[in-house]
């Protein structure tokens, strides 16, 4: 597809929904319309009023360069480089996993209770551990991430929410080296199967960070690892919540409830499939 300099932008708005049906993209329209909006510097919601506008050569050779890569299947947030995620925009590379919607519900669980410290278990783009600070304003957090590319995108993200304050950020495996005391600890690790990564969309599967989604084994060590450190890093009554796979709900709690965890609860997500799991240290 070329879209040249000058053709009106809803011509090659329609072009680009072809080429992307056509490459398999789940929702060409949707994505190009984003995409389209992102070339030509405008808010989504101000497409509209821009489609029977020509387009100048810069907006044409980024709109180019956009559908090729999301014909490739690149995520739609690394082309644009942010994703919304609980009404926030978080900056995302190809280190980061994309913040997706299902793991707001981890983020509701959390806030159902007060909190003054918090710790992220593997933080990424720190979505998780900003978006709790950002609602609960009293509170600081400390994140961990075994990548410092990831921990680089966390700290921009961190800057950008004028939330650096109240952030700390370590390089570190799970809690290992961590002294603080925390009455929430969070995290949302790699839960994958490596029997289950090739069945993948290409999206995650090639263009996400492997480490952030597979173990490499059963999609348990990671729950095994966090249930064996956490104990000592909360403080009593402190309460862990973790997002899971859809069918680790009863494997996840039985970890939890070995390791002397109480009050441990599965909770379904909009579609009625297991999404995360919420326990208590002892008091």
């Amino acid at each position: 597809m070329s879209t040249g300099p000058g053709r009106l932008a809803k011509q090659v708005l329609a072009e680009a929904v072809v080429k992307l049906r056509a490459a398999g993209v789940e929702d060409p329209a949707r994505d190009a319309r984003l995409l389209l909006a992102h070339a030509i510097g405008i808010g989504p919601d101000r497409l509209l009023l821009h489609l029977a506008d020509p387009l100048d050569h810069g907006s044409a050779s980024r709109f180019d360069a956009a559908i090729l890569a999301r014909a490739a299947r690149r995520p739609v947030s690394q082309i644009i480089g942010q994703r919304l995620f609980y009404g926030r925009s978080f900056i995302v590379t190809a280190d980061t996993l994309d913040p997706r919607p299902e793991t707001e519900i981890l983020i509701t669980e959390a806030l159902r209770l007060p909190f003054s410290q918090v710790i992220d278990l593997g933080t990424g783009t720190g979505a998780i551990l900003l978006t709790l600070l950002a609602e609960l304003p009293a509170a600081t957090g400390l994140a961990t991430d075994i990548s410092a590319a990831a921990l680089a995108v966390a700290q921009r993200n961190a800057e950008a929410l004028g939330l650096s304050g109240r952030a700390k950020f370590v390089r570190t495996g799970w809690l290992d080296g961590i002294t603080e005391k925390a009455d929430l600890i969070v995290s949302n690790p790699p839960y994958i199967t490596l029997d289950a990564m090739a069945g993948l969309e290409p999206e995650v599967r090639d263009h996400e960070p492997h480490l952030a989604l597979t173990d490499f084994g059963d999609g348990l060590s990671a729950y095994r690892a966090i249930a064996t450190q956490a104990p000592a890093a909360l403080r009593p009554d402190g309460r862990l919540i973790v997002e899971i796979g859809w069918d680790q709900g009863r494997a996840v709690a039985g970890i939890f409830a070995d390791a002397g965890f109480r009050n441990i609860d599965i909770i379904q997500d909009f579609d009625g499939k297991d999404r995360v799991v919420s326990a208590r240290a002892a008091a």
